[in-house]
């Protein structure tokens, strides 16, 4: 299954951040993931990564943010020695990374990271895996990386990796206010189960899969995360953020997966910047435009087709 670069010199690549909207989570499964229902949202707040094909067999990774580990531990490695591991012998790559997606931030840039060094690697080494075998891959990683093999708005199951595309909605802007420190996904996690030692794998009543039956405005503001009560008594600031947002006219305010991230969900796009000129005086604030899938594989630009 190997392939050679042939004359390609360098490709890169944009990698595109999430939101959750709405994150509802039931009890353990039996692989210790917990079982969930969200729907996945992809935002243009992006990273980018270079990939450069080596003269050796080497896996080198680069990139400009002290916060984050540039080594074996990070997904963009593990991911390429994976696919290494399935295609055979292939050429060395040294991948640079532009990181613009905070980490620890629920926005998924680790993940996206990940899925976009599957597809950039198989264009370099001229690999042909199938969508299906690319997301037993990707869910091999972690539970958001299968995600990012379709973009736009998903229904995300399971832990995340039993995903069906569903009807897009209208374009909107995102507000996202970066508190300026990270959150652990893992820690929220126990800290749920440790309140939650009752629970059955059972989910409640589904107001996401309501909100995707009906198309109902009015069902879309009630949209929960139900880590937003553990996040928020630790860091109550956030609490505060979400109802500045909601105040400021946003349609939803939650937090993003396990956080720290807050976004407001703004139809109208001068609502958000103002939203964003006052938050910004305390914050890191990034105003996003909402991605559909066909803008997603069209600024991908790795030559693969969506539909497979």
């Amino acid at each position: 299954m190997g392939g050679d670069c042939g004359q390609m010199e360098k490709l890169t690549l944009c990698s595109f951040a999430k939101i959750n909207l709405g994150l509802e989570v039931g009890g353990l499964r039996e692989d210790g993931y917990h079982q969930l229902i969200t729907l996945f949202q992809t935002i243009d707040i992006k990273d980018w990564l270079t990939f450069h094909p080596r003269n050796d067999d080497r896996i080198v990774l680069y990139g400009n943010r002290s916060d984050v580990p540039w080594d074996e531990n990070n997904l963009i490695y593990r991911s390429a020695r994976l696919l290494r591991e399935i295609a055979g012998s292939t050429p060395g790559v040294t991948i640079t990374v532009e990181k613009n997606i905070p980490p620890g931030s629920g926005l998924a840039g680790g993940s996206s990271n990940a899925a976009v060094t599957l597809l950039g690697l198989c264009r370099l080494w001229g690999l042909r895996l199938t969508r299906e075998e690319l997301k037993k891959l990707a869910a091999s990683i972690g539970a958001d990386v299968p995600f990012f093999l379709h973009g736009g708005l998903c229904l995300g199951r399971g832990k995340g990796e039993d995903l069906l595309e569903v009807a897009e909605l209208p374009p909107a802007w995102v507000v996202v206010v970066m508190p300026g420190f990270p959150v652990s996904t893992s820690a929220v996690y126990r800290e749920l189960d440790r309140r939650r030692a009752t629970l059955t794998s059972n989910l409640k009543a589904s107001k996401i899969i309501q909100f995707l039956e009906q198309r109902n405005t009015s069902i879309f503001k009630y949209l929960e995360n139900d880590l937003e009560a553990i996040v928020f008594e630790i860091y109550p600031r956030l609490a505060e953020i979400k109802k500045e947002l909601a105040g400021a006219g946003a349609e939803l305010s939650l937090m993003s997966g396990s956080g720290s991230a807050i976004f407001g969900w703004f139809a109208d796009r001068w609502l958000a910047s103002q939203a964003a000129k006052k938050l910004e005086l305390e914050y890191e604030v990034l105003v996003a435009e909402t991605v559909g899938r066909e803008r997603y594989w069209r600024e991908l630009h790795t030559g693969a087709s969506p539909n497979w």
